[in-house]
């Protein structure tokens, strides 16, 4: 489980810092509420963005991107809800997307950025 754990977190901390590459703005991280998590909640461009990271050493399962399943999509859009009814600051525009990040053994990490997806 560590291992998982680990390896979740260093992924993470790669999309993180593709998002702020990008000029996305971090707004809160590791979101918890008595239904679950959101990864990461940023603001691109006026549109406040909830990013799913899935990290993943090879593609045996599929890509990473792949996990992100239809239950899941609707876990998150709930969450975002949650998390929208708790800010002072109403957004006009919300984004979901997925960044999907391969660490291969011996290999450089490949990160995936897919927007909008769900």
């Amino acid at each position: 489980m560590a291992h998982n754990v680990e390896l979740g977190a260093f992924g993470e901390e790669l999309a993180v810092g593709h998002l702020l590459g990008r000029g996305m703005v971090v707004l809160d991280r590791n979101w918890r509420c008595r239904y679950g998590e959101l990864d990461v909640i940023a603001e691109d461009d006026g549109a406040v963005v909830f990013v799913e990271v899935k990290t993943r050493t090879g593609r045996g399962f599929g890509t990473p991107a792949e996990a992100v399943t239809h239950a899941k999509r609707a876990r998150i859009r709930r969450l975002a809800g949650l998390w929208l009814r708790e800010q002072p600051r109403g957004w006009r525009r919300v984004r979901f997307d997925v960044v999907s990040v391969l660490v291969p053994p011996g290999s450089a990490p490949e990160l995936t950025h897919l927007e909008a997806v769900f």
